[in-house]
């Protein structure tokens, strides 16, 4: 991971960082550079500090950035993170990454905060014909549920690992892509979560006979 003397970046004011769930947030700054939707940035409040590298979580379009994070109690940046208030520097890096090439009726398997840069690509009007299968321990952390509900229907997906039995699918994404009868191996796949769930959910995809070309993935740290 490249420090902030090797990092081309901006300081932004703060305009809103709002709780969304226990421990997630989302921070709000001005754009002042153009991205493309599944495109990542660093973010920091102090050079001693090493960056972290987030998702952007907005629309092309908008005017703001939106980044979607959740703290770490054990970490250094995201503790400082979830107390700026409005009007607070951050350190915003240039928009960088190739995680954006989404062709058509795309399949968007996410776990937490890699909800993100298929947030970006949805708003974005880029994943026609998109499914998305979203896991999370419990309801909360269902990020941009009522969006997604309103956007994708049945084709939003949420797969729940600690809920009890009810209208959502009860177990992690794996599991539910094993069981999956809808699963089109022609269907092009984006993962994007930590390294076992992309790992994990790859290899089940390539068993259940998903070309490799077919499956492009991010992970997150």
């Amino acid at each position: 991971m490249k420090n902030w003397n090797q990092i081309s970046y901006d300081i932004q004011r703060v305009i809103s960082n709002t709780a969304i769930a226990p421990g997630a947030y989302i921070v709000k700054f001005k754009k002042n550079n153009p991205f493309t939707a599944g495109q990542v940035l660093a973010l920091g409040v102090s050079k001693e500090i090493e960056p972290r590298y987030y998702s952007i979580a907005s629309a092309e379009n908008e005017d703001l950035i939106s980044v979607l994070y959740t703290e770490r109690i054990e970490g250094k940046l995201t503790p400082m993170l979830s107390l700026l208030k409005p009007g607070d520097n951050l350190m915003v890096s240039k928009p960088f990454g190739t995680f954006t090439q989404v062709k058509p009726s795309p399949v968007f398997i996410a776990a937490g905060t890699g909800i993100a840069p298929f947030i970006s690509m949805l708003l974005s009007g880029k994943a026609k014909g998109a499914t998305l299968i979203h896991g999370a321990p419990y309801p909360e952390y269902f990020y941009y549920s009522d969006i997604l509900l309103n956007m994708l229907g049945e084709n939003y997906i949420r797969c729940c690992s600690r809920c009890e039995p009810g209208c959502l699918f009860v177990g992690r994404v794996t599991d539910f892509v094993k069981q999956w009868n809808e699963l089109d191996p022609n269907r092009p796949y984006y993962l994007c979560g930590s390294t076992e769930m992309v790992v994990e959910t790859r290899d089940l995809l390539i068993v259940r006979g998903v070309p490799v070309n077919n499956i492009n993935s991010e992970i997150y740290f």
